[in-house]
């Protein structure tokens, strides 16, 4: 029985940290994720209103913003990533 409740215990510590791992993922990519949500939104209605129905002109913008969204939070994204790592060898 204390195996049991060993193990149990363990399931949810790996659920919390699994959790946890997938917020701070989600967290991470939200700005970017937005980001080409919003130029895509705004490319396809311009090519509404012009009535330009080419399928790969969304691409080339989307991308281009969500690098330069990308390179300009590395820093936030590095230290969340480290300050996570970090908690993560306090804990174990």
């Amino acid at each position: 029985m204390l195996q049991l409740t060993l193990a149990m215990g363990m399931n949810d510590q790996a659920l919390d940290l699994v959790r946890e791992v997938l917020m701070i993922t989600l967290k991470i990519s939200l700005p970017i994720l937005l980001a080409g949500v919003v130029v895509g939104l705004i490319v396809s209605i311009a090519q509404s209103v012009t009535s330009i129905q080419d399928q790969s002109l969304v691409f080339v913008p989307k991308i281009v913003v969500m690098l330069v969204v990308s390179m300009a939070l590395i820093p936030w994204i590095v230290a969340r990533l480290v300050a996570f790592t970090a908690e993560m060898f306090v804990l174990r």
